[in-house]
């Protein structure tokens, strides 16, 4: 019997040393990617920041860092330099790819604009947008987004392009609330947060968001650079699925929602409330291209003298990294 218990006991110290071991070993290393965002407070790219917060990014075995670059423009420059691994912008940033820039469009998850919208002076007589005819409209500045929303507005009413007067104020919100208050415009196109704060003190009143006559339009995306594509797929995956249920969270959780993006954005919670009723469903719930809005966002880049001629759309983005069906 001697030799079976010696066997024994030697069997159960083995599997307790193995035990030992495996707790003493380190779990397996999270993948590091930096990520720059266009405007990390802009309503649709707010996931970004809400997702590190609630931890989802990293429950998917990423280490997110987080850098604010201030435009489209910014990210797909640190993209094409190596510094940034994934993109989160505006759809303007598909115009660089189809320019060269080494990086591909793998989610489109606002289909809509809610985040910008037109307000008029707080005691305007102006309750509707069929009365803008004739009217001024504040942008930030010719061919910039605010002044083809402006346009885009005289086409979806069937008006004539000069049937209403663009003002470029340019892009410091106060320069807006200031020719509204002087009644220099008679409305200004802007960011919906920053009406609804101006709202708030009685200043400007929202008369309506772009995306009650604007059609669909990819309007933000998320990016990856060719060089992870190739070399670390996983990670793009990984990335997208994490930020879906960051997004599917923030769609069903309204107060812990609006808690987290008052504290990142540091607008009050009541203003950051009136904003979210508004974006309500602006996310799209699969990451995928919609044919429509990439069409829009097509005639955009020439509507803006971006590019000279409309390009290929479906060489530069891609589906292959999303959630299967």
């Amino acid at each position: 019997m001697q030799p079976i218990l010696r066997r024994g006991v030697l069997g159960a110290f083995l599997l307790s040393a193995l035990g030992a071991a495996s707790a003493m070993a380190p779990a397996a290393a999270a993948t590091r990617l930096t990520v720059g965002t266009a405007h990390a407070t802009a309503d649709a790219e707010l996931p970004a920041s809400v997702g590190v917060e609630l931890g989802f990014f990293k429950q998917h075995g990423l280490d997110i860092k987080l850098a604010d670059l201030g435009g489209d423009s910014r990210v797909i420059q640190a993209m094409t330099a190596g510094s940034i691994d994934i993109g989160v912008g505006g759809g303007s940033g598909m115009a660089l790819i189809a320019k060269g820039a080494p990086v591909v469009a793998v989610c489109e998850d606002s289909a809509t604009q809610p985040y910008f919208a037109i307000a008029v002076p707080f005691d305007s007589p102006l309750h509707s947008l069929k009365e803008l005819k004739g009217k001024k409209i504040g942008i930030t500045r010719t061919n910039s987004t605010t002044d083809w929303l402006a346009r885009q507005l005289a086409r979806s009413q069937g008006w004539p392009p000069d049937s209403i007067t663009r003002v470029a104020l340019g892009g410091d919100p106060a320069a807006g609330l200031a020719a509204l208050r002087q009644h220099l415009v008679d409305a200004d196109m802007g960011g919906t947060m920053d009406f609804a704060m101006m709202e708030d003190q009685k200043a400007a009143r929202i008369l309506a968001p772009v995306s009650d006559y604007l059609g669909k339009v990819a309007s933000g995306i998320l990016y990856a650079t060719n060089h992870l594509a190739k070399t670390d797929p996983a990670a793009i995956r990984a990335y997208i699925a994490a930020w879906l249920e960051t997004t599917d969270y923030m769609s069903t959780h309204r107060a812990e929602t609006i808690k987290i993006e008052a504290a990142i954005t540091h607008y009050a919670p009541d203003i950051v409330a009136k904003a979210y009723d508004i974006d309500k469903g602006m996310f799209t719930p699969d990451c995928r291209f919609d044919t429509e809005s990439v069409e829009m966002l097509k005639q955009s880049f020439v509507d803006l003298d971006i590019l000279p001629t409309a390009p290929d759309m479906s060489k530069l983005y891609t589906m292959a990294f999303l959630p299967k069906k």
